[in-house]
């Protein structure tokens, strides 16, 4: 699997089809780097693309196809850099919603994914913790709106906010490359590296929800 066919997967097109031969490592480089920036930092402001899922998997790529450690540092920094801008516009256009009278179709987005509890939860941890419970919620599945929420109805400044999402963005970034680097190294044909760590990561998302029915059952 190279970096095209990464971009050209998450874009729900096959690739490789009618191409004979792969494309040259800059031409990977070029079409994957971005791609995989916009697609992270629009599932952080969309949350309809499994972002801990493509970057788990550009990591597997990086793990077989790049020049360690080179290629998975720099999935790193993307991930990190575009997790971080889309939290940040996130916060912004929430924080339109929050100063206008009317609020705004973002703020109300945001209040529609957290649930009234998980809302209340993470107010206690934002009054206890500070801008620290930003990082536990970037990697709790489901963890990240309800903080961010409370963050907006505080009226947390758009600096204080950015200066404790950044090292929360950073442990994301790590935490999905090494569940990348764990699929790339269990298995030596790439394909199978990216299918354990994309299972991996949606089952890591879905877990919130299996243990809250397992409870009710």
């Amino acid at each position: 699997m190279t970096w095209r066919e990464l971009a050209a997967a998450a874009a729900g097109v096959g690739a490789g089809a009618g191409v004979g031969q792969a494309p040259p490592e800059t031409t990977q480089q070029a079409v994957g780097y971005p791609a995989l920036f916009l697609l992270v930092a629009l599932g952080a402001l969309v949350p309809v693309i499994p972002t801990g899922a493509l970057v788990s998997t550009a990591a597997v790529v990086a793990f077989h196809h790049q020049t360690l450690p080179f290629g998975l540092l720099l999935v790193f920094a993307v991930g990190a850099v575009a997790a971080f801008t889309g939290d940040v516009a996130l916060y912004w256009l929430g924080q339109r919603g929050v100063a206008s009278r009317n609020g705004s179709r973002w703020l109300e987005a945001l209040r529609g994914r957290a649930t009234p509890e998980r809302l209340a939860q993470a107010q206690r941890k934002l009054d206890d913790h500070g801008v620290l419970v930003l990082v536990v919620s970037r990697l709790v599945p489901a963890g990240r709106i309800p903080v961010m929420l409370a963050c907006l109805l505080a009226r947390l400044p758009l600096r204080r906010f950015a200066r404790g999402d950044a090292p929360a963005c950073l442990a994301w970034a790590a935490t999905y490359c090494l569940i990348g680097i764990l699929g790339g190294s269990l298995f030596s044909e790439p394909w199978k590296g990216v299918a354990l760590a994309v299972a991996l990561t949606l089952l890591i998302s879905a877990a919130p929800t299996l243990w809250r029915h397992s409870r009710n059952l």
